[in-house]
């Protein structure tokens, strides 16, 4: 796991996003247990209260859920919520690749040319 101290992004929102990531992608199966709020705060030489308030970020989202002396679990994806998080993602990112364009100059006539492109140049990859 990477920690930016300097990027403006909270420590705990890195950590939870981050494990938000490999939970979507699939690289943390249904029924794994996270690493202990102690050894990851430890690993990360971070204070447990940070390790904690991500986890608890987490559970909110209903990605993964708490056991009494075990720890957090990642819960069932569903296909459909999986879909739903991955578009607020894409939306996320659009809207901000907007503002920029904005910022920029561009027209919507570049902009769109430029996703074209981009979407282009991906599907030749």
């Amino acid at each position: 796991m990477v920690l930016l101290q300097n990027s403006g992004v909270p420590i705990y929102q890195q950590i939870a996003d981050q494990l938000k990531e490999e939970i979507l992608s699939g690289k943390r199966k249904e029924g794994e247990y996270l690493p202990s709020i102690r050894g990851l705060a430890r690993d990360l030489k971070i204070s447990v209260i940070t390790t904690m308030k991500a986890y608890e970020l987490l559970a909110e989202e209903g990605l993964v859920t708490a056991v009494q002396g075990k720890g957090f679990y990642v819960n069932a994806q569903d296909s459909e919520m999986l879909r739903e998080q991955h578009l607020r993602r894409v939306e996320d990112a659009l809207g901000e690749a907007i503002r920029a364009a904005r910022i920029a100059g561009l027209s919507n006539q570049e902009l769109t040319e430029t996703l074209q492109a981009l979407l282009d140049v991906q599907k030749t990859e």
